[in-house]
Formats: structure tokens, sequence, C-alpha cells
């Protein structure tokens, strides 16, 4: 019986460490990383970013499986909705530039202006949405 919990702890573990794997894996091959530190001009510091990554997804997995409650109020619930919108966000954004939709897009409705008005909306629209699904308790 010992023995058995034992194995299945390491495939559980080993589990984990693939997806987890997969996923930085995807991160990387995107190019998310290094979009941001040329975005914000902070280059220098791309290692700060990777490690973050890596810890956060490390400690996500870890509550995850372990299931730590983290008791940080609305407030909290508030920021981790913000910071989770933002990595969401960034990902759909990060695809969307991959797959070229948006000059796609741009170009079958013939926009010229407002492409910057249209991504904030849409950015707006999606934490209000959100807001509203975690205070609401939808």
């Amino acid at each position: 019986m010992l023995i058995r919990q034992i194995l299945m702890a390491i495939i559980g573990l080993s589990s984990g460490f693939t997806v987890a794997g997969g996923i930085f894996a995807f991160i990387v091959g995107l190019g998310i990383i290094p979009r941001f530190a040329g975005r914000t001009h902070t280059a220098h510091r791309i290692l700060w970013y990777e490690d973050c990554v890596l810890a956060g997804g490390a400690l996500g997995n870890l509550m995850y499986i372990y299931q730590l409650p983290v008791h940080l109020g609305k407030i909290g619930l508030g920021f981790y909705g913000l910071f989770g919108g933002m990595f969401v966000g960034a990902w759909a954004m990060a695809l969307a530039e991959i797959v070229n939709t948006i000059p796609i897009f741009e170009r079958r409705i013939k926009l010229r202006e407002g492409l910057t008005a249209m991504i904030i909306s849409m950015a707006i629209g999606r934490s209000l949405g959100a807001i509203l699904y975690f205070f609401q308790g939808w």
C-alpha cells in the first residue's frame, strides 16, 4: 500500500512537471518574455522576468497540489483577477500577433484609425466582466 502511494506521488509530480514544462516551452516559443522586455525597455532584467515566471509556475503548482488556502479578502481577489487577466490578455495578444489576426482584421474592415481605442475598450470590457463575475459570485 505504501509503495503504491509513493509510486502515485512520483507519477503525479512527474506529470505536473511535464505539463508545466510544456506551458513554459509554449511561453518561450511565443516569445512573450522577450517581447515584454522589449516593449518596456527593460531587457537588462530579462533574467528576473524568467525567474518570476518560473517561480509563479512552481508556486501555483504547489498551491494546486496541496490545496493551500490563500486568505487575501476581496481586495486580494481583485489584485489576483487583475494580474491573472493581464497574464491571459498577454497570452491572447501574443497568439494574435503570431497568427497575425489583428492586421488581417484591420485590413478586412478597412480600419484606419482607432485600433488603440478598440483594444483598450476590449480590455476594459473584459475587466468589467471579470469584476462582475468575481464580486457578484456568478
